[in-house]
C-alpha cells in the first residue's frame, strides 16, 4: 500500500506547506472510518449468510491497514511540522539578531554624530555669549553717552535669527528624548512651552465642592 499523499509530503519544506498536508490526510482518514463502519456493516450481514464473508472480512482488513497508515502519516507530518516551524522560528531569530547588530552600529553612528554636534553647538554658544557681554558693554556706552539709537536690541537679534519652522519630533519619544528636544528648542526660543505636541493622558479638571456657609445660631435665642 502506497504512503498517501507521498508527493506532496516529499515536496513540503515549510510549516504551511506540512499543514496543507495534513488536511489532506484527515479528510482521508475521516472517509477511511466511515468506510470503516459501511464494511463492519457488511461483514455482519456475511455473518448471517447475506454476501461473501471472507470478501466483507478482507475488505474490513484492507481498510483498517488504510487507517492505520493513514495515522502513521498524519503523526510523521505532524512531526515534520513541528520540526518545520521550529526551524523557521530559529531563522526569523536569527534574522533578527542580524538586524539588530545593524540597528546597533546606525545608533553608535548617530550618537557620534551628535555628539559632534553638540561640540560644534557648544563652541558658537561661547562665541555667541562672548559677542553678546561685547555688545551689552557697547549699549551701556552708549546709553551713558546718550546714544540710546546705537543700541542693539540683544532679544530681536536673537529672535530673528533663532526664528523658522521647527522640525516635527516623533509621536513615539522617549522621555529622555522629549526632554533633550525642549533643551535644545530652549535655547533657539526660551521662555516659551517647548511640547507643543498634546499630551497623551488628559487630566482631570479637579472639582472643588463649595462649602455651604454655616448658620449661626443665638444661644442666646429666646423661645
Amino acid at each position: 500500500m502506497t504512503i498517501p499523499h507521498a508527493e506532496a509530503l516529499g515536496r513540503a519544506r515549510t510549516a504551511a506547506d506540512y499543514a496543507a498536508v495534513i488536511v489532506l490526510l484527515d479528510a482521508d482518514l475521516s472517509q477511511a472510518a466511515a468506510s470503516r463502519g459501511n464494511l463492519l456493516a457488511a461483514e455482519d450481514r456475511a455473518i448471517l449468510g447475506d454476501g461473501d464473508l471472507a470478501a466483507a472480512r478482507a475488505g474490513v482488513d484492507d481498510c483498517n491497514e488504510r487507517i492505520a497508515l493513514l495515522e502513521r502519516t498524519v503523526a510523521l507530518a505532524r512531526e515534520h511540522r513541528a520540526a518545520a516551524a521550529a526551524d523557521e522560528a530559529r531563522a526569523d531569530i536569527e534574522a533578527l539578531g542580524a538586524a539588530t547588530v545593524e540597528r546597533a552600529e546606525a545608533f553608535g553612528t548617530r550618537w557620534r554624530e551628535a555628539r559632534r554636534l553638540v561640540e560644534l553647538l557648544r563652541q558658537e554658544l561661547f562665541e555667541a555669549d562672548a559677542l553678546s557681554r561685547a555688545i551689552a558693554t557697547a549699549n551701556s556706552l552708549f546709553e551713558s553717552a546718550g546714544l540710546v539709537q546705537t543700541k542693539v536690541n540683544l532679544s530681536a537679534t536673537r529672535r530673528a535669527a533663532t526664528a523658522g519652522q521647527r522640525a516635527a519630533a516623533p509621536a513615539r519619544l522617549s522621555r529622555a528624548g522629549q526632554a533633550a528636544d525642549r533643551l535644545l528648542l530652549s535655547l533657539l526660543d526660551p521662555g516659551r512651552a517647548r511640547d507643543p505636541r498634546p499630551k497623551r493622558r488628559a487630566r482631570a479638571a479637579s472639582t472643588t465642592i463649595p462649602s455651604s456657609p454655616t448658620s449661626k445660631i443665638s444661644r442666646n435665642e429666646r423661645g
